[in-house]
C-alpha cells in the first residue's frame, strides 16, 4: 500500500493551473519534489492537504481518501513548510502545548531529544529564531508524534550546509524505520544524497516521476568548444547554454553513439538546469 496517492489533482488560478498531477509515494521511501519556483510544488503540497481546495483529483493517505478521513490523516501526517507562520510572539513552549493537545501519539521524550539536537530554545519566540531553526523546530513538532508521511516544503532552505547534512540523516533514518517523505526542495543535491525517487514538476504539469537513478542514468552531461558544435551534434544537444570554458548540455544517452562523445554523468542539477533551459525556449 502507498502512503500516499495523488490522482489528476488541478487547481485552476488566472495566470497559473496546476493540471492533472499523479504520482505515488511507497511506504518507507523519500521521494524528492522538484521544480524551479513557480512550478507548482507548494500549490501541489497544499492542494494535497486541502488547504486550497482542488478542482479536480484526490489525494488517498494509507488507503484512505483525504476529505472523508481528514482528522486520523492528519494525525498520522507531518507538514513542514519554510516557516512558523502562526502565534509569531508566542514562546515555543505555548506554541507546542498547543500541538501536543491534537496528538494522541505524542512522544514527549522524542520531543525533547530533537529540541536538544536541534539547539531550540524553548522560551524564544519564532519571532526570535532564523528562518533556518523556525524550519528545525517546525520538524520537531511533526517529528514527535510519530508521522507516518512527511510532507516537507523546502525544509531546509535557509540552513547551512552542516546543518542540512544533519538534517539529511535524520530523513534516511526514518526512512529506514519506515516513515515515507515527500520532499519538495531546488537544492537539488540534498536529494542527490538521499532521495529514492523523484517527481519533476514543470509549469504545472509532472514531467517526470520515477526512480532517481534511472532518471538521471537517462543523460549525459558535456563540455563542448565551438568547434565541436556541428549541425549535427546541435540537434541532439539538450539546454545548450554558455559556460566558463566553451558550452555546456546534456545529452539523451541513446543520442550519444555516433557522436564521438563519452559524456560525465550528470547529476539531478545540471540534468534540471538543461532541461529548465530547453523547455522555456
Amino acid at each position: 500500500m502507498n502512503a500516499l496517492s495523488i490522482e489528476g489533482l488541478t487547481k485552476r488560478y488566472e495566470s497559473f493551473t496546476l493540471s492533472d498531477v499523479s504520482f505515488d509515494v511507497r511506504q518507507g521511501e523519500i521521494m524528492g519534489f522538484i521544480g524551479r519556483n513557480g512550478a507548482g510544488k507548494t500549490t501541489t503540497l497544499k492542494a494535497i492537504l486541502n488547504i486550497v481546495h482542488p478542482d479536480a483529483g484526490k489525494a488517498v493517505f494509507f488507503g484512505l481518501p483525504f476529505l472523508q478521513n481528514e482528522l486520523e490523516i492528519k494525525r498520522r501526517v507531518g507538514f513542514v513548510s519554510g516557516g512558523v507562520d502562526f502565534y509569531i510572539r508566542r514562546k515555543l513552549q505555548t506554541i507546542t502545548g498547543v500541538t501536543r493537545a491534537f496528538y494522541p501519539e505524542w512522544d514527549e521524550a522524542a520531543y525533547r531529544r530533537y529540541m536538544q539536537a536541534f539547539d531550540l530554545d524553548e522560551r524564544k519566540t519564532p519571532a526570535l529564531l532564523s528562518a533556518g531553526m523556525r524550519v528545525k523546530y517546525n520538524l520537531a513538532l511533526a517529528l514527535s508524534h510519530h508521522a507516518e508521511l512527511l510532507l516537507l516544503d523546502e525544509p531546509t532552505s535557509g540552513l547551512d550546509p552542516v546543518s542540512r547534512d544533519d538534517l539529511l540523516d535524520v530523513f534516511l533514518s526514518l526512512a529506514r524505520e519506515g516513515t515515507s517523505i515527500l520532499f519538495s526542495t531546488h537544492i537539488t543535491s540534498d536529494l542527490d544524497k538521499c532521495a529514492d525517487r523523484i517527481s519533476y514538476i514543470h509549469d504545472g504539469r509532472i514531467f517526470a516521476s520515477e526512480e532517481l537513478a534511472s532518471f538521471t542514468g537517462r543523460y549525459r552531461a558535456l563540455m563542448l568548444s565551438e568547434e565541436q558544435l556541428s549541425p549535427t551534434l546541435r540537434s541532439k544537444l539538450i539546454g545548450l547554454k554558455p559556460a566558463k570554458h566553451g558550452f555546456s548540455a546534456i545529452i539523451a544517452d541513446q543520442d550519444l553513439s555516433g557522436t564521438g562523445l563519452s559524456g560525465e554523468p550528470a547529476d539531478l542539477e545540471t540534468i534540471m538546469v538543461h532541461l529548465e533551459k530547453e523547455m522555456t525556449v
